[in-house]
């Protein structure tokens, strides 16, 4: 098996919160200094022209970034309108982040039963969401909450402007329109 390939998806899977050495060893059932081999073989394949993205080593972790000198081009897509459009996964994110801010992105992960991390980092880049701090809990996570921008992008005045979670769930229960699926027009009938 390729454990550069592993490495590479590993690092991927993760995003932005990275592994440290001792991490990527347990993983992938190797000690410390071949694991830093690999991170330097696929660290060392990255630094080529022909590449997009690069190993950092940041926070005491190995993370896939972006190459800086490449910033010009993405600031364009995440301006571009055509590109500014959000996904329903983006817009579930947000509105979680909205009604429940300041929130962790493990606390949203958690409330949209599937990892945000790449839709976290695409609404901090459209300037929808943004860090305000650190948590309490173990780890201290980053806390997040919505923007001004946020406020613009929905027409709201405030976040206060939001509407009230309880009408959509009375909304829901009210709701007869919906059938029973194991009803049936057809009638068993006796042989």
């Amino acid at each position: 098996m390729n454990l550069k390939a592993v490495l590479e998806g590993l690092l991927f899977v993760v995003g932005e919160e990275g592994l440290t050495l001792e991490q990527i060893g347990k993983t992938l059932e190797i000690d410390e200094e071949e694991s830093k081999k690999l991170v330097l073989a696929l660290k060392s394949e990255y630094e080529s022209d022909s590449r997009g993205i690069r190993i950092d080593f940041l926070g005491n972790k190995f993370k896939i970034t972006t190459k800086y000198e490449h910033r010009h081009f993405y600031q364009k897509l995440i301006k571009n309108p055509e590109t500014n459009t959000l996904s329903q996964a983006a817009l579930e994110t947000l509105a979680i982040i909205a009604y429940n801010e300041p929130i962790t992105r493990m606390q949203v992960d958690k409330l949209r039963g599937v990892t945000t991390n790449q839709i976290i980092r695409k609404l901090v880049a459209k300037g929808l969401i943004k860090e305000t701090g650190r948590s309490n809990l173990p780890g201290r996570p980053i806390l997040y909450e919505t923007t001004n921008e946020f406020l613009d992008y929905f027409g709201l005045a405030t976040i206060d402007d939001l509407p009230d979670m309880r009408e959509f769930l009375e909304e829901e229960s009210d709701d007869s329109s919906e059938t029973d699926l194991y009803q049936s027009k057809y009638k068993e009938t006796g042989m």
